[in-house]
């Protein structure tokens, strides 16, 4: 019988709140359980198991990020939405480091089947705002793949590397990013072009 009070959502907000306050690998049912003072047993008529748990919060974080971004781009194109863009990307990621790394997982598809559909369904909506914010570059595949992923990994390892401490040189780090979007821009821009029928 399901605890009265617990529903799917609160839990897996509360676990986000939870990896921002213990980190991603603090997000565990026994943790999570002891927040609404609860045996973790209270939990399984909601989430079936941890890996669910983390799929639940990996999707929760995926969707808080994207409502973000898309506020951030609205009406902008170019340069503007590439900044508007990294900014919200980056400015989540600090706020939120503990469910920003949560995020970050490798999902099952099966699992995002069972709990929210089309596994595809779930992560258009990132790729269609991704790939919007891109359009002025005119960009086709395999060259958009291509450009997503430079973009991720500078933002992801930028962001990391930030909330690591690990930026010690005396140049103000606010600067040091925007080059880095000014520098993106000018790589989209002038984007090597490869054709699909490439081989």
């Amino acid at each position: 019988m399901p605890r009265a009070g617990l529903t799917t959502d609160r839990l897996v907000a509360a676990a986000a709140e939870l990896a921002d306050e213990a980190g991603a690998d603090g997000v565990t049912m026994s943790a999570l359980a002891r927040r609404f003072d609860v045996k973790d047993a209270s939990l399984y008529s909601h989430i079936r198991n941890l890996q669910e748990l983390r799929t639940r919060l990996a999707l929760f974080v995926g969707g808080e990020m994207t409502d973000r971004i898309a506020v951030a781009v609205a009406g902008l194109a170019g340069r503007d939405a590439l900044a508007a863009f990294a900014g919200a990307y980056r400015e989540y990621a600090l706020q939120h480091p503990g469910r920003y790394t949560a995020g970050q997982i490798r999902v099952d598809p099966e699992v995002v089947r069972e709990i929210a559909g089309d596994p595809a369904a779930a992560l258009r909506r990132t790729v269609d705002l991704t790939h919007g914010m891109l359009r002025a570059y005119r960009l086709t595949e395999p060259d958009l793949t291509d450009a997503v992923r430079l973009l991720r990994s500078t933002f992801h390892g930028y962001c990391a590397l930030e909330a690591g401490g690990a930026f010690a040189a005396p140049r103000d780090v606010q600067r040091s990013w925007e080059k880095a979007v000014d520098a993106l821009h000018t790589a989209l821009t002038h984007w090597p072009r490869e054709s699909a029928e490439a081989g």
